[in-house]
């Protein structure tokens, strides 16, 4: 089904063609909107790095790009950053000037902590103001920040920072969840301990809900040391980098034992991001635009600090989750209080947003009469969402999709550049910078609507990997060597006669029942279509006689009196109508939730290994391991799992 947002042609297909005839000088023009201490030699040299490099030549430096140039062209007193935070009640919005103060002082007092540039800093730290300008204070001195996720055990912490080498970490003492405090410092001693590799200093911020024991010799308060830095008059100014150097490393989502650092370079990545601003969220400087990730993850890394204050924006910090910090109208007053125009945000936040109050009862107690889009990522949009989410805004509901290698967006649609019609399912179209294809399994590509592996050609735009931390070997083999001459996305789907572009999943989703390779995707579709369904997740078991065989975990809406054997066979019957009986759809299951990690996605690969009675372990980045026992129990009611 495809719905029109606007009745003006959409300059995307004559955009997208300017880049396909000269590519670099498309991205030679884009670069004309960031400010460069050095101006490029080579916009794209081909003998520099694994692929290729950016901006070779170039100088810049990302905090100036975010911060001082705003601050020196009229925008000193506009609102940059607000601080939200509904799990503690503290509110605070930082002016452009008050923002570059802010972190030229810790600026300062990472260089009086001997970091310098190319020195590596791991933040550890939740969603509080002191994280972004963390990681601005790096960006200004030429370090290079590692942000993980705060609270991830101290295993997984150790791992990084043997991975990273930080000179220096930063953290809290504490983070704050919907119903407890979870203690960081005690995680972060513990991870010091178990890593081989020990930081000069600890820089720590002590939050009022929890005050941590500080290591003589070692760490430092946080406000102390600002303060003294404060008085003292110490400011550190912009120290101008290498636009193919580092400015951040982020370890992907999952990995365990050995870590995945992918490498973000600065002047492609600034970029790219200022470029998608305007053209592809559609929002103007000055204006509010609010992503409700978590600077953990690359959604908060792109879309929370460096995009939106790049492109002259306030940027919303948001403490909080969807449900629970009050209720299901959180992010409607959080839209309506600080007059966002855009939201970004997963569609997992939506599906609770939408099981826990199905008819918007809360959106009527708040005015988004500014509100204009709402882009979803992170996790499939399952068309019913979509539609619901709609119905009880009123604005165009944006699928969109890339992943934490890309660092922005491979395909949407772009809203600036005048929206194209909107087809449930998929995510719309490549951007400028990505030609992307499906092939088959020689590497060959495929007709249009055939399901195939999606592969993005090489070379990669800017604001992509540009390789993995001290692994370019690592890189190759990871990305590169299944389809010569491809990035490898691992995902799974195909293109439509109109270019459109589906993701049915990861390619490890894409079952074989009896020889027929079905998209775990598209089965999910048809069970969220299911008015008692709030989400779901399909994946496929193991069968001696078909090979595979899917599986259904549904969660259902609240208030939903009927019995669930009832809706299970209801659902069993809708996969056999839609799909066919080629899908051998026998199995639904309700459960109370799903296991997903903490940027949203759903666990179906340790599902599977749970229901197939596979030797498993539970994820570094999962929300709620205790769900894991639930869904062991409902696959093991079921004859599964033993």
């Amino acid at each position: 089904m495809t719905t029109t947002m606007t009745s003006t042609p959409s300059r995307y297909p004559q955009v997208y063609a300017d880049w396909r005839v000269d590519p670099e000088g498309f991205w030679r023009e884009a670069a004309r909107e960031i400010d460069w201490v050095k101006p490029a030699v080579k916009v794209l040299d081909a003998d520099v790095g694994v692929f290729g490099s950016w901006f070779v030549g170039g100088e810049c430096n990302a905090c100036y790009n975010a911060v001082d140039r705003h601050v020196e062209r009229g925008r000193a007193d506009q609102a940059a950053l607000i601080y939200d935070s509904p799990v503690t009640g503290a509110k605070r919005t930082y002016t452009y000037a008050e923002l570059q103060d802010e972190i030229a002082t810790l600026a300062a007092v990472l260089q009086d902590l001997g970091v310098e540039k190319g020195d590596r800093v791991v933040l550890y730290m939740p969603m509080i103001p002191q994280a972004v300008f963390g990681m601005l204070a790096c960006a200004r001195i030429g370090a290079v920040h590692s942000v993980v996720f705060g609270g991830f055990a101290a295993t997984e912490l150790a791992t990084r920072l043997e991975d990273a080498t930080p000179k220096v970490i930063l953290s809290a003492s504490c983070g704050i969840e919907t119903t407890r405090v979870v203690a960081y410092k005690p995680l972060l001693d513990e991870a010091i301990g178990l890593s081989r590799h020990k930081p000069q200093a600890c820089l720590v911020f002590q939050r009022p809900q929890y005050r941590a024991a500080l290591v003589d010799g070692r760490d430092r308060d946080w406000d102390e040391a600002v303060s003294e830095a404060r008085a003292t008059g110490r400011r550190a100014p912009c120290v101008p980098v290498a636009a193919t150097d580092p400015l951040y490393i982020l370890y992907t989502s999952g990995t365990t034992g050995r870590p995945k650092g992918v490498v973000r370079d600065t002047g492609g990545y600034l970029v790219a991001l200022k470029w998608s601003m305007g053209n592809l969220y559609g929002v103007a400087p000055g204006e509010v635009y609010w992503c409700a990730s978590d600077v953990g993850w690359v959604v908060g890394h792109s879309y929370i600090v460096y995009g939106p204050l790049l492109h002259g924006c306030t940027t919303v910090l948001y403490e909080g989750k969807p449900v629970g910090t009050p209720d299901a109208g959180a992010f409607w007053r959080v839209v309506a209080e600080h007059k966002a125009v855009v939201l970004f945000t997963a569609p997992t936040a939506f599906r609770a947003i939408k099981k826990e109050d199905p008819e918007a009862a809360h959106l009527k107690h708040h005015d988004l009469a500014g509100f204009r889009a709402l882009f979803l990522a992170g996790e499939r949009a399952d068309p019913d969402t979509v539609q619901w989410a709609e119905r009880i805004l009123g604005v165009p509901i944006i699928d969109h999709w890339w992943q934490t290698e890309t660092g922005w967006p491979i395909a949407g649609n772009p809203l600036g550049l005048g929206a194209l019609p909107i087809k449930y399912g998929s995510p719309t179209v490549p951007m400028p910078g990505y030609e992307v294809q499906v092939l088959d399994e020689a590497g060959k590509p495929l007709p249009a609507d055939t399901m195939g592996s999606i592969a993005i050609k090489l070379p990669l735009p800017p604001g992509c990997l540009p390789t993995l931390w001290h692994a370019d070997d690592r890189f190759r083999e990871a990305y590169l060597t299944t389809y010569p001459g491809y990035y490898n996305t691992s995902d799974a789907g195909f293109i439509d006669g109109d270019g459109y572009l589906y993701i049915m999943g990861r390619t490890d989703d894409i079952i074989n029942v009896a020889g027929h390779r079905l998209s775990t995707g598209g089965m999910e579709e048809v069970l969220a279509s299911h008015p008692a369904v709030a989400e779901c997740a399909v994946i496929g078991v193991r069968d001696s006689l078909k090979g595979e065989v899917p599986c259904g975990l549904v969660v259902l809406k609240s208030g939903i009196a009927r019995a669930p054997t009832e809706i299970e066979a209801e659902l069993v019957g809708l996969v056999r109508e839609k799909i066919g009986p080629v899908a051998a759809f026998k199995l639904a299951i309700t459960v109370g939730r799903l296991p997903k990690t903490r940027s949203g996605k759903i666990l179906r690969g340790t599902m599977k290994k749970i229901a197939d009675g596979d030797t498993w372990s539970v994820p570094a980045t999962i929300d709620d391991p205790a769900i894991l026992d639930e869904i062991g129990d409902a696959l093991k009611g079921r004859g599964l799992g033993g």
